[in-house]
């Protein structure tokens, strides 16, 4: 399987899915960690891929997504954005709404 197919199979596979720097415990990055925090205010559980423990997606992902940085939160297969588009959805309330409709549709 390529490095493509497989990050193609994690988005398909997750209806919540955080490209980041470490992980949720332990991010390894301020953009990461904001991020996190935003999207775990929403109370709901989300997948994550730690970049930092896989380089080939760590350099394939940018061009898959014609977005250069991470994290990356990716919600029912379609990119959202990156740290400063979370936490300004999060903010007004559209994050919050987006994940919980997104959870609620996995489980259906």
């Amino acid at each position: 399987m390529s490095v493509v197919d497989t990050i193609k199979e994690q988005i398909e596979n997750n209806a919540i899915l955080l490209y980041m720097k470490g992980t949720p415990r332990f991010p390894q990055c301020g953009f990461s960690s904001r991020a996190v925090e935003a999207i775990m205010s929403c109370g709901e559980r989300f997948a994550f891929v730690n970049i930092l423990e896989n380089q080939d997606i760590r350099a394939e992902l940018p061009k898959y997504a014609n977005w250069p940085t991470f994290p990356q939160l990716w919600i029912n297969g379609e990119l959202v954005g990156g740290c400063d588009i979370i936490c300004e959805m999060a903010e007004s309330g559209e994050l919050k709404e987006m994940i919980q409709a997104a959870a609620k549709d996995a489980e259906a």
